[in-house]
């Protein structure tokens, strides 16, 4: 049996017992987490298409390690212009192994103290969801899109949270910033938020020169 499923907003095709990297998990090592965004799932010659998801289907997997992948130089040049950067980049990955694969009647259950919390971290989203929107008509909310490594759709999210200010954001953990981020969407679960707290910490107390020389050291806010 093997499943095609949406991991950290990348697809996999798997089989039980194989081993795959993926974007970073938020998980720690050694704990059980659980997909439930299976798009496809290959029996011998009988074949389940999700409309996108199938409904009751369930990867179970292990988080073995986290690592960092290969190094990626990135390189750019303007023509005529005398402009050339040379960047070194290493994605941050977790390796996983597949445990389980049920086609159809699962239910995703909380199996780590981190799944137990984020019932919580949604309730206390919810009650400052008001707040952050209210804020922001009133056009009071920080530019977080000037933290190095957070685009348009993770400072949506930020905001929708009610971290919407640089001040609050230079308070959180890295942590909770990418739990907020992967309830979102998975799409932003690839995404290393472990500087945003100081970067928002020098926007917040104005330092823009700082921040700029510290920025110009990072990597899509991973520091190089």
């Amino acid at each position: 049996m093997y499943a095609i499923v949406e991991i950290a907003g990348h697809q996999f095709k798997v089989e039980k017992d194989q081993k795959v990297y993926v974007n970073r998990l938020s998980a720690e090592e050694g704990d059980s987490v659980e997909f439930d965004n299976v798009l496809l799932v290959g029996d011998g010659d009988n074949i389940t298409l999700g409309a996108p998801a199938i409904d009751g289907a369930l990867i179970g997997a292990k988080v073995v390690k986290h690592l960092k992948g290969d190094k990626v130089i990135v390189f750019k040049k303007k023509r005529r212009k005398g402009y050339r950067v040379k960047n070194g980049h290493r994605q941050y990955l977790s390796e996983i192994v597949i445990e389980s694969i049920t086609a159809s009647g699962a239910k995703k259950k909380a199996t780590s103290s981190k799944a137990e919390a984020k019932p919580k971290a949604k309730k206390e989203t919810a009650k400052a969801a008001p707040k952050a929107t209210a804020k922001k008509a009133t056009g009071k909310a920080d530019d977080l899109k000037k933290i190095e490594g957070a685009g348009p759709k993770a400072a949506e999210a930020l905001v929708n949270a009610g971290v919407d200010t640089f001040e609050k954001l230079a308070k959180e953990t890295p942590e909770h910033i990418s739990e907020i981020l992967s309830e979102a969407s998975s799409r932003l679960a690839h995404l290393v938020t472990d500087t945003w707290p100081k970067q928002a910490q020098m926007a917040a107390d104005g330092k823009w020169d700082e921040l700029k020389e510290y920025q110009d050291k990072l990597d899509g806010g991973i520091e190089k």
